[in-house]
């Protein structure tokens, strides 16, 4: 028997957030190697290694679990997991066409939105879970979250410009039209992973029948992460194949013994970072009780959250106005305010609490 705790929940969930802000770090050490060989290989980790390796010592008879599922919650956890590794796809383009801070600012929004409101939908749950007691705190941390994020976006996008005329570099590149599409199919297909593992709730309440206890969720993240997989390496091999890069992953000689080795190490700490950050997320939803639905919204939140501290810590800031980095630390506060109020009003919604 799981026993609920939001606050040990939040603190798990922000555990999840500092795997997923710094999951991309290791690219920046990664040498003569395309963003491709190294996303094939994080991939390999991130939803087929992991999960599989994880989840075997977790999950008491994992593949009895995995075979007995429901089929219709297996195959609609897989299918939309392979929708949501589009997701990526588009992110990185939208980067490119209205910058960093818009595009993260945008899909994440959407993402938070979607993600939580749509499973609750499907279940029919809206007005259920909206009556109970702390409801109202809940909801109004999860609206003072939508506006954090708003509010790191508005910071992230003030910094580029500076930036950007420090460097002398044009923004006639910029396709705000196609950069905006791209970032609201980016921030969708990022919800339909959370939807994916909603209705994936079956093979984990399977799990949890064999004896898994707080790891049940790590069954559901093994069916969304192949689905993910199937899309990314079809994808990204085709990609490679026709640039002649996927000769990286076995030329040696190119580039040395020590990078090439070193290379795959670190798109392999990539991948492993990007599924911890799940792993963490399906132990702080199931401490959160009777409010397990905010999960999404609290681990989008985290992300933006860690995601700007650690561009802090690595100085990405320096040099930015006063203007500009108040309207960051102003955004900061008023997450973890939101933090503070999701996970209080989840707290006193517990039963025995009042």
């Amino acid at each position: 028997m799981i026993t609920p705790n939001p606050i040990i929940g939040t603190g798990l969930h922000a555990i999840g957030g500092v795997s997923a802000a710094s999951c991309y770090m290791p690219f920046e050490k990664v040498k003569n190697w395309s963003w491709g060989t190294f996303w094939i290989v994080q991939a390999l980790f991130a939803w087929l290694i992991m999960p599989i390796v994880i989840g075997y010592f977790t999950i008491p008879n994992l593949f009895t679990v995995l075979t007995e599922a429901p089929s219709s919650s297996f195959w609609a956890a897989f299918v939309l997991g392979a929708a949501y590794g589009f997701g990526g796809l588009s992110f990185g383009y939208a980067i490119r066409n209205i910058g960093y801070s818009l595009t993260y600012t945008i899909s994440i929004g959407i993402s938070a939105v979607l993600g939580t409101v749509v499973p609750l939908i499907i279940s029919g749950k809206v007005v259920e879970q909206f009556a109970k007691t702390g409801s109202g705190i809940v909801l109004s941390g999860m609206v003072i979250s939508i506006i954090g994020v708003t509010l790191c976006g508005r910071a992230g996008f003030m910094k580029e410009k500076i930036i950007a005329k420090k460097e002398g570099r044009s923004g006639m590149h910029f396709n705000m039209k196609k950069g905006l599409i791209l970032t609201i199919i980016a921030g969708t297909l990022s919800a339909v992973w959370g939807i994916s593992l909603e209705l994936g709730q079956p093979i984990s309440d399977l799990a949890a029948q064999y004896g898994a206890g707080h790891f049940e969720g790590n069954a559901k993240l093994i069916v969304s992460s192949l689905g993910c997989l199937l899309t990314n390496l079809i994808w990204f091999i085709v990609a490679s194949v026709k640039d002649g890069s996927i000769k990286n992953l076995y030329q040696l000689k190119s580039i040395g013994s020590k990078k090439f080795f070193g290379n795959y190490a670190l798109s392999a700490l990539a991948g492993s970072l990007w599924y911890t950050q799940f792993f963490f997320y399906g132990l702080g939803h199931v401490k959160m009780g009777n409010f397990m639905f905010i999960s999404w919204a609290l681990h989008m939140s985290m992300l933006i959250f860690f995601s700007y501290i650690i561009g802090m810590i690595m100085k990405e800031w320096r040099g930015v106005t006063r203007r500009t980095y108040l309207t960051l630390i102003i955004a900061l506060i008023v997450l973890i305010c939101s933090f503070i109020i999701m996970s209080y009003g989840s707290y006193i919604g517990e039963p025995g609490v009042n």
